[in-house]
């Protein structure tokens, strides 16, 4: 049986070439047509989707080895922002290529099978987590999920994880340290 991470390593060999990201820029944006599905190789990458206030909500934070925009195999186009949270370097893996990658190999079917599923306990972790009324509760269940509080620089990061403003956020931090 193939494993999670020979997953990754059969969509790296399917990769058409390798794309660099510099802080900040775009990969995709929400509503471009699907064309390709990534790997990280380095870096990070959030997949974000700005709300109606203007709050970015981070709906993935990748890192090297993650899969990315594999909900998109299937759609006509992607339905958020994949953006560089750092100097990052993806794997272009064309959907072309996978779709048929998958129809004839049963083995790699059933190990992108397992994939989602746990993509799909990803997600529903972080919608548990944003169900939380307080800030102080969903900083618990971050930290619950992710481990330590981030570095100072990473904060508006987390707060976006979390789903809350960065002054939110920093408050909450703020009332911790007293």
């Amino acid at each position: 049986m193939i494993t999670i991470m020979s997953v990754v390593d059969r969509l790296v060999k399917l990769a058409e070439r390798d794309r660099r990201l510099a802080v900040g820029e775009s990969l995709f944006r929400a509503r471009d047509p699907v064309r390709s599905l990534f790997v990280v190789a380095s870096g990070a990458v959030g997949l974000v989707r700005v709300l109606p206030n203007g709050l970015e909500l981070t709906l993935q934070r990748t890192r090297p080895g993650t899969i990315l925009a594999e909900a998109s195999l299937f759609a006509a186009r992607y339905h958020c922002d994949a953006v560089a949270i750092e100097e990052s370097t993806v794997r272009v893996v064309p959907v072309r290529r996978l779709r048929s990658a998958l129809a004839r190999d049963a083995a790699l079917a059933h190990a992108w099978a397992h994939h989602l599923a746990l993509e799909v306990q990803r997600a529903r972790a972080q919608a548990e987590l944003l169900s939380l009324k307080t800030v102080a509760d969903r900083v618990e269940a971050w930290v619950a999920l992710h481990g330590p509080i981030p570095a100072k620089g990473q904060w508006r990061q987390m707060a976006s994880d979390i789903g809350v403003t960065p002054e939110a956020l920093y408050r909450e931090l703020a009332r911790r340290r007293r």
